[in-house]
């Protein structure tokens, strides 16, 4: 597989990784550690070298899934994680937004240590904000990561689900590596603003949900149940009704995955790939089957036409529903 850097920094990764935040938290029960330790380090096998991960994923859980799998081969791996929720060490169930924002400098710093520990690793090679702290300036965040960078504890600063302006407040104090938010052909919002301003910056983008939460694998429909711990039960965009009228672009997957014998997944991950040379998106799965399909994605080149047919024939279909509840929605773009 090749690589890919993230923006103007020396951060550079393969230019597809694996979330692994599915493992073990947001879609049901989580999977089988084992399993999931098998899968992870199948896919350092096949060139993988870019994983991400937070602590709020489990909590903490997913965290030392990733680092108990990452052990033997860690320089050879970039790992992602994150810092700015509040949680409770005791709880054992938590999503963003059912616990408070924390982005104090002394709490990253806290963070930042515990989370060395469950990476078991001496170094975090991307450290993000997971969402913008409105009761802490951008500034004071990135004056805490950049006194981390410069103890040797973190490599490199991202934001999530950023806006341009606190991107920009950010690198003026520490460089911004990468920006890691939603990006497919079913939420392209990021183009109108948000690319433009990294591009110009020269920060890398890591796009999170480029299948549209197995949306775009052409996998789900109006049928499918959800199991009951499975984040999507309250995702606008995912209601019964929903699901049936966003068919219409899985169909347009399906209608060029048949014209370059690909998936509709590895189209849609065939497209973002095209966008920019500084996009690494990170698709999550816990089956080897769909690890193999994304990584395959790779190997899809589309021409420059066939980009642009397919950007605009995407354009002209309207994506029903939300792709956040209301309360989550709040926590983007600021």
């Amino acid at each position: 597989m090749e690589k890919r850097r993230l923006g103007k920094s020396d951060l550079e990764v393969s230019e597809i990784g694996l979330g692994c935040m599915g493992m073990s938290f947001g879609f049901g029960p989580p999977a089988d550690k084992n399993e999931m330790i098998s899968l992870i380090r199948t896919a350092v096998e096949r060139g993988v070298t870019f994983f991400d991960t937070a602590e709020v994923y489990g909590p903490f859980k997913n965290e030392e899934l990733v680092g108990e799998a990452l052990a033997p081969f860690r320089k050879r791996v970039a790992i992602a994680t994150k810092f700015g929720f509040d949680l409770d060490p005791k709880t054992t169930e938590a999503a963003p937004g059912s616990v408070g924002l924390n982005s104090r400098p002394a709490h990253i710093k806290q963070v930042a240590e515990a989370s060395l520990k469950r990476l078991k690793t001496e170094v975090i090679d991307l450290f993000y904000q997971h969402r913008v702290d409105p009761e802490v300036p951008i500034e004071d965040v990135a004056g805490a990561v950049r006194d981390l960078i410069q103890q040797g504890k973190v490599k490199h600063f991202g934001l999530s689900e950023a806006g341009a302006q606190t991107i920009r407040r950010a690198h003026k104090v520490q460089p911004v590596t990468a920006l890691q938010s939603e990006y497919s052909l079913w939420f392209r919002e990021p183009e109108n603003e948000v690319l433009p301003t990294l591009e110009e910056l020269g920060v890398g983008f890591v796009p999170f949900s480029p299948l549209g939460k197995g949306f775009l694998t052409g996998k789900i429909n109006a049928d499918t149940q959800f199991d009951k711990g499975d984040f999507r039960n309250v995702v606008p965009r995912f209601t019964q009704e929903n699901r049936k009228a966003n068919q219409a672009v899985v169909e347009l997957l399906e209608q060029f995955g048949r014209k370059r014998n690909a998936t509709p997944a590895q189209i849609a991950l065939a497209w973002l790939l095209a966008q920019k040379t500084w996009i690494v998106p990170i698709p999550g799965t816990t089956k080897l089957q769909r690890l193999e399909e994304n990584l395959g994605a790779a190997n899809v080149e589309l021409s420059p036409s066939e980009i642009d047919e397919l950007g605009t024939a995407a354009a002209k279909i309207e994506v029903k529903g939300a792709r956040y509840p209301e309360r989550l929605a709040q926590m983007t773009g600021r």
